[in-house]
């Protein structure tokens, strides 16, 4: 076959035009061996779980927005006293706060109040259903310091520094990307910023909750022991959940 020379430069830029990425068209970024090694998949596994395990914990499924009612159970404030929750976090007007896996809101409209009109909760959710429901409940409750955050399942797509405290009630266990998530957090997190789990207790056998939906303390920590991160305290105030405290290294 015979080319010309027109056709051989035609042909040589849309080579290079294919081997370029669009700028628009952002690449994913590769699956490194670093990331490969940090997860394990499993054939056999719990029901509950996704068949993935990090630091050898299966990751549990996550409650979809179909089950958002149970968020709203009037029994909820015996069963896990969010009132005692808020004040451990001791929280400060004027303070920016992201709540991770927000629901339908039940702690995202109690934190608006007590960071006041100065203050911001970003709620942060990877279920548009979800982030609907807490807007809709946000505007019926007139609260207008809540800035609603659509995340991926590996960052939650939080400002730079721009946080004081991240907490996560019964959600860091369905993480499908743990690590990945909290080191989104901590650089969102300001210095001396803090992360709060609220986890069931995985060393209580009779806290009625499916096995892969708690946590031990030393898990918690075993995990985040690989992050920028300092532990301060936990604390078993709660009936059935602990509440680990942990803050952002200098």
């Amino acid at each position: 076959m015979q080319f010309t020379r027109r056709s051989l430069i035609f042909l040589i830029l849309l080579c290079l035009s294919l081997a370029t990425p669009c700028p628009s068209q952002p690449l994913a970024p590769p699956d490194s061996s670093t990331n490969s090694a940090r997860y394990e998949t499993r054939a056999q596994h719990d029901p509950d779980g996704i068949g993935k395990f990090y630091q050898g914990r299966e990751i549990a499924h996550v409650m979809g927005h179909q089950a958002a009612d149970w968020l709203e159970r009037p029994e909820r404030e015996q069963e896990e006293r969010p009132d005692l929750v808020l004040a451990a976090l001791h929280l400060k007007p004027g303070e920016a706060v992201a709540d991770i896996g927000a629901g339908t809101g039940f702690y995202t409209r109690r934190m608006a109040k007590l960071v006041g009109d100065q203050g911001l909760i970003y709620a942060v959710e990877i279920q548009q259903e979800m982030l609907d429901l807490l807007t809709n409940k946000m505007a019926e409750l007139n609260i207008r310091n809540v800035k609603p955050v659509l995340g991926t399942i590996t960052d939650p797509k939080l400002p730079p520094l721009s946080i004081d405290l991240a907490l996560m009630v019964d959600v860091y266990h369905e993480f499908d990307h743990p690590h990945e998530m909290i080191e989104a957090m901590c650089r969102a997190l300001k210095p001396g910023g803090r992360i709060v789990f609220v986890e069931f207790r995985g060393e209580d056998p009779n806290v009625p909750i499916k096995p892969l939906h708690k946590m031990t303390i030393a898990q918690v920590r075993k995990e985040m022991a690989l992050q920028p991160l300092q532990w301060i305290e936990t604390s078993e105030i709660l009936p059935r959940q602990h509440i680990i405290v942990f803050r952002k290294k200098a």
